[in-house]
Formats: C-alpha cells, structure tokens, sequence
C-alpha cells in the first residue's frame, strides 16, 4: 500500500482521440508512464439516441466526435500544473461545450502502484 497526501488522480475526459494521443506523448516527456484510456459515450448520446422518448433534446447537447475519452492517471502533487498546461497547449481552454474537461481528486491510498510513482 501506498499512502501520501502527494498523491492525486488525474481525470480527462476528452472528445478527440488525437488529442488523447497527444496527451499521453506529453505525459511520458513530464514524466507521467501509467494512464488508463477508456472510451466511452457522453450523457447527451445515450438520452438522444438511445432513449427515443428524448430526442427532441438532441439540440441541448453538443454533437460531433460522439466518443468520449477518459483518461485516468494517478500522478504527484507537483506534476498536476505542468499536466494542465500540457493539456490546455494541445485541446485549449475547453471553454466550447462538449470539448472536454479536466480535474483532479485527492487520493489517500493506493494499491498496486510502484512507490516512485
């Protein structure tokens, strides 16, 4: 087990897959070597296409790329602002709806991850 209040979980969720791919390059140069990639479909996909009863709301969600990226990474405290400016230099402010977003979540303790992370 491994236990710190250095440790956070880093969360992406991303529209387009060649920014995912550009992300996790950019990781591997910050020094960030373990991620979890999982596709997925957004909120505004599964009402509008796979509920009929709401179709009419198809307008309410931002259309396109109708993949969701998820990236998962569990990184250190002092890589977190580099991993947002990386992420802002390849996908933008992710003002735009239905560009993605990007947090973090502290993590209290961890199994299965080497201890220099």
């Amino acid at each position: 087990m491994y236990s710190s209040a250095d440790t956070h979980l880093l969360l992406c969720i991303i529209k387009d897959f060649n920014k995912v791919e550009a992300i996790l390059t950019g990781f591997l140069d910050l020094g960030i070597t373990g991620a979890t990639v999982i596709d997925s479909r957004g909120m505004g996909e599964i009402i509008s296409e796979d509920i009929p009863v709401f179709a009419g709301l198809r307008s309410f969600f931002p259309r396109g790329n109708l993949h969701t990226y998820i990236i998962l990474s569990v990184v250190k405290h002092i890589q977190i602002a580099d991993a947002f400016s990386l992420i802002r230099e390849i996908c933008g402010d992710l003002c735009e709806p239905g560009t993605g977003i990007v947090f973090t979540l502290p993590v209290t303790k961890v199994y299965g991850l080497a201890q220099g992370l």
